[in-house]
């Protein structure tokens, strides 16, 4: 059976963000699929929980385990939460993941200062896009940068979202996946602040470090993340 991918995507962003790999698998035939997790995207407005987040999760990989073994990739926030995810001990049926830019432990300092610079943000004019738009501009190919925001930025699902995470035990999910696992981190991503720990708890995992890159590693070298992509269907497919 041909391998089946689930996307989620990272905070404020949605599964706009996942177009690039989406049309890179399609040529390939192979089926994937991005969700829009709650708040986010088509589901700006609801408000933002991770019990609904785990089930969006759920229900992609349930369905595209009908047709094949799952590889599930995240980025960021979608990255941690699939970390939990992955890691419960009753574990859903995912063959393979992809834990992108989220080696990080969502506690203590680091997130309160980034809960702060958000809502600093969000207490500028338009909320900052401004900024935002100039920063992607000047760092995202043209080939993704119309999709990075192409659903629009959860502004408001964004404070509930930080706060949830605290509650991840990321750790302890790590020691659970049995599956073939890769984070994927841009050399400048400011969330690999925990990469040491996380190979150490997960001494199996693949590391790979794209150089000069960002934490939008994912957008910022769209080829690249592609050919990841393949390395892992690949891995699955022999499996």
């Amino acid at each position: 059976m041909v391998v089946q991918v689930v996307f989620v995507h990272g905070i404020r962003t949605s599964a706009s963000m996942w177009r690039a790999q989406l049309a890179h698998l399609d040529e390939r035939g192979i089926g994937a699929h991005a969700v829009d997790l709650p708040g986010h995207g088509t589901r700006r407005g609801e408000v933002f929980a991770l019990d609904e987040a785990f089930a969006t999760i759920d229900r992609a990989v349930r369905d595209a385990a009908t047709r094949g073994p799952v590889l599930l990739a995240g980025h960021s926030m979608g990255g941690l939460l699939c970390i939990e995810y992955a890691g419960q001990a009753d574990p859903p049926p995912v063959a393979g993941f992809i834990a992108a830019s989220c080696t990080a432990i969502p506690r203590g300092l680091g997130l309160t200062t980034y809960r702060v610079l958000a809502g600093g943000f969000n207490r500028l004019p338009q909320r900052g896009q401004s900024i935002t738009d100039l920063v992607l501009d000047r760092t995202l190919p043209a080939e993704t940068r119309a999709d990075f925001g192409a659903g629009g930025y959860a502004y408001d699902a964004q404070d509930m979202a930080l706060r949830s995470l605290s509650v991840l035990d990321l750790l302890a999910s790590l020691t659970r996946i049995r599956v073939p696992l890769w984070f994927i981190n841009g050399q400048w991503d400011q969330l690999r602040i925990n990469e040491r720990l996380f190979t150490r708890v997960a001494p199996d995992a693949e590391l790979i470090v794209v150089p000069r890159t960002t934490h939008l590693v994912t957008a910022m070298r769209p080829r690249v993340f592609n050919a990841l992509l393949d390395v892992a269907i690949s891995t699955l497919h022999q499996t």
